[in-house]
């Protein structure tokens, strides 16, 4: 076996390793590493503070990690596409324009002003941000002209977006979510992307 051949396969060996090691953390619930995640200053709180929570609390922290970061994903996915379509055919300004509902704009300015008068770090500049999930999909449905484009049906649109509000809210309000929801999850997200292909 040639050298780099040799370095591959203890690279991919390495990887295979750290992979069940992972695995086996999280199936026995263990902790066989310390893996420094770079962070110095995150890492000496989460020493400080992790601990005096309930293990099983932070047990149910670490299994929902991935549904979090899954719908994180998928919802900032989900902005952009609409997003980048409706300036696309409606040009940078299409907040403005008459395209959003005025019940949502209504109430995505409230919620700029409440934002803005708690004195916190606005979430965003951009007011599709601050639209709840649902209105997304009324986003959607409002410019079915342009969203037909990429989307074939708008019942399917209907029903995709309704399952992920109704996975989003335990999720988004730190509830433990069930092995049934996780899968409904996954298949929602598949889902949204056959959609969209």
């Amino acid at each position: 076996m040639a050298f780099e051949d040799q370095v591959k396969a203890f690279g991919m060996t390495n990887l295979l390793i750290e992979s069940d090691i992972d695995r086996l953390e999280s199936k026995l619930s263990l902790k066989l590493r310390d893996v420094d995640k770079g962070d110095s200053n995150q890492n000496a709180i989460e020493r400080a503070y992790f601990p005096q929570f309930e293990e099983s609390l932070r047990n149910e922290a670490a299994a929902m990690a991935k549904s979090y970061e899954l719908f994180y994903c998928l919802e900032k996915t989900i902005r952009k596409q609409i997003s980048d379509l409706l300036e696309a055919n409606k040009g940078s300004d299409w907040w403005n324009d008459t395209i959003v509902p005025q019940h949502i704009v209504g109430e995505v300015k409230k919620r700029i002003q409440r934002e803005q008068e708690s004195a916190i770090t606005p979430r965003s500049f951009e007011p599709l941000d601050y639209t709840n999930f649902g209105e997304l999909g009324e986003i959607i449905k409002a410019n079915w002209q342009i969203f037909a484009s990429i989307f074939s049906n708008t019942k399917a649109v209907e029903k995709v977006m309704f399952n992920l509000n109704s996975l989003r809210n335990p999720i988004a309000h730190c509830s433990l979510l069930a092995e049934d929801e996780k899968l409904r999850l996954e298949l929602s997200l598949r889902d949204w992307f056959r959609l969209v292909e």
